[in-house]
């Protein structure tokens, strides 16, 4: 749902008439329903996706047609199944990223000619969609935000990607900036914290261990240059200094690989297996690297590592939520979009 604030004419400081500022809120994506036809469609776009799947060659189209696109999304349809809102008949992730977009627009509504909307980079709604309709709303600058703190091509440069070539089919194109990533941020950081803090005071046990899980990247990707890695580390560091934490006791993996490549280690379910028959009893997992609580969180983390860990020996297991639109995370995304809207309200 587009959030629009009822205004009139803005005008510059010299009383030159100009048009609305749009923000638009982008975050990865979600099937629209959660059988195998709804899975089929978002899986063959987004890996249909160059910066996701660097070899789009003949073999890659093959295998993803032939095998992934005729397999993957009835195994994948029921782990949606497992999370999916039936009331809404939506996932998480778009009913958070709307609630984001909702309690952002209300929070700067002082500033009386911007429209915040948001948008999906795969599936619905489309980004497509949602800059034609802030554009029809005479929004002549557009700040697109991708909501993933730390950069990478496979994300963030994606998002840019759609960005620039929806404006590159408009003849009146609004100007563009792009949100940077806020990996290390002292907002995001603080942020972080206090929300783990908070889950673990309501907990009846007390973690040996926090694991800050990040989402996984091939290595070779890693070697051609992406930041990503880097920034999930500096994203981990900083987290420890802000709690007083060491890397024994706040530690680093990465989750979800895909395929048969080197992905980026520790992998996130091997080390939750190796803690548990190690001895630890007692695990929290917190997912950093993600803005809104989604499959990777919710039923990847909170079911299927849960019970990896507990299978093997571990016993108290939680999944901390993802800032989502708590007032901690929205001041996050507050305060990082009034800082990059700075010289346009």
């Amino acid at each position: 749902m587009t959030v629009v604030i009822p205004i009139g004419r803005a005008t510059s400081g010299e009383g030159t008439p100009r048009g609305r500022v749009g923000v638009l809120l982008v975050n990865l994506g979600t099937p629209d329903t959660a059988d195998a036809r709804g899975v089929r469609i978002y899986l063959k776009e987004f890996l249909s996706d160059p910066r996701v799947i660097e070899k789009q060659g003949l073999v890659w189209k093959l295998v993803l047609n032939g095998i992934i696109l005729n397999t993957r999304p009835r195994r994948k349809a029921l782990d949606y199944l497992k999370i999916w809102d039936a009331e809404r008949n939506e996932s998480p992730i778009k009913i958070i990223t709307r609630a984001q977009s909702d309690k952002l627009a209300a929070a700067i509504a002082d500033h009386d000619h911007v429209v915040v909307d948001w948008a999906m980079r795969y599936g619905n709604p489309s980004m497509q969609l949602r800059i034609a309709a802030l554009t029809a709303q005479g929004c002549d600058r557009l700040l697109v935000v991708p909501l993933y703190p730390q950069y990478s091509a496979a994300t963030s440069a994606t998002v840019c990607d759609e960005a620039f070539r929806v404006l590159s089919d408009m003849r009146a194109q609004p100007t563009l900036r792009v949100t940077p990533p806020y990996y290390d941020d002292p907002d995001y950081i603080d942020a972080l914290a206090v929300s783990i803090e908070k889950h673990l005071a309501s907990l009846p046990f007390t973690p040996e261990i926090i694991m800050a899980s990040f989402h996984g990247m091939p290595q070779a990707y890693i070697e051609k240059g992406d930041p990503y890695q880097g920034q999930c580390v500096a994203t981990t560091e900083a987290l420890r200094k802000r709690m007083g934490l060491d890397a024994s006791k706040l530690m680093l993996t990465f989750q979800s690989r895909f395929g048969f490549d080197e992905w980026l280690q520790p992998y996130t379910d091997k080390t939750v297996e190796k803690l548990a028959k190690d001895g630890v009893k007692r695990l929290a997992v917190v997912t950093p690297g993600f803005s809104a609580d989604c499959l990777e969180t919710l039923e990847e983390i909170a079911q299927e590592n849960a019970h990896i860990f507990r299978q093997n020996g571990g016993e108290e297991f939680t999944a901390i939520p993802c800032l989502n639109d708590s007032d901690p995370g929205m001041d996050v995304i507050r305060k990082l979009v009034l800082r990059e809207l700075q010289g346009w309200i």
